[in-house]
């Protein structure tokens, strides 16, 4: 599976290819699935470009997405969109468009009641596990853990060869993961290393704007498709130099 991450917290000044409102969103998610994505995350924004939870932003963002592609789309739980436990349940029970699955990063405050509530409302969960944080620990005592969508497994360190290794150990610390599926992604200089390494070992991965700015290359991205269509060139070059078929040329950097 390639997901697209099509915007994160990221605002207008990381460029015009960030995108924020409804229309634009859709659009990006429209090409975003011509080139390859086979499922969608978004942060949905207020007018002046901030995350947010509330109903009256999500609907608008979800509908036009779905009037573009046919692929499951899926939000934030952040606790930046919504700071307070309490006032994060209020806002997904009042939800009137549903997303398809959300994502919950579990060591945040509030987390196991989110995903409860979550699922609930019939609302898959994806667990975001994040490297250097104890999530791995409490999503493993979590009676929700084999209930869960998916994991996702967040790697935050930014250095490119340091995120390959705080990857090797976040998988390690995820165990068997409840057998749940492993979606594992990096951020800005480990973006492409990590989707590489997802890659060789045939886990499910994501890209897009929230999580890189730059081509493999270091060139500006212009849309999220061309990180996808770049993100699945990566990926199967990787994946067929693990399963010892031609891959990438010799030098290639992992």
């Amino acid at each position: 599976m390639m997901q697209v991450c099509l915007n994160g917290s990221r605002t207008a000044a990381d460029g015009v290819a960030v995108p924020l409102t409804p229309e634009s969103i859709a659009d990006s998610a429209a090409e975003a699935v011509a080139a390859g994505a086979t499922d969608i995350h978004v942060h949905p924004k207020t007018p002046c470009g901030q995350d947010t939870l509330s109903p009256r932003v999500l609907a608008p963002v979800l509908s036009a997405i779905r009037a573009r592609v046919p692929v499951p789309v899926g939000v934030t739980t952040g606790a930046w969109a919504e700071p307070d436990p309490a006032a994060r349940l209020r806002r997904i029970r009042d939800w009137t468009v549903l997303p398809d699955h959300a994502s919950v990063n579990w060591h945040e405050p509030g987390a196991e009641e989110t995903a409860a509530l979550l699922m609930e409302r019939g609302v898959g969960v994806e667990a975001g596990i994040w490297s250097g944080t104890d999530g791995a620990e409490r999503f493993a005592l979590s009676p929700l853990g084999p209930k869960v969508l998916r994991v996702l497994a967040e790697v935050t360190d930014t250095d490119p060869l340091g995120a390959v290794a705080s990857a090797r150990g976040l998988l390690t610390d995820l165990g068997s993961a409840h057998g749940r599926p492993v979606l594992l992604h990096g951020e800005d200089g480990g973006a492409w290393p990590v989707l590489r390494l997802a890659g060789r070992l045939g886990l499910a991965t994501r890209i897009g704007l929230e999580d890189a700015l730059s081509l493999p290359g270091g060139e500006p991205a212009g849309s999220n498709g061309e990180l996808v269509a770049a993100g699945l060139a990566e990926y199967g070059a990787a994946r067929s130099g693990a399963t010892g078929r031609p891959g990438r040329p010799s030098g290639a950097s992992p």
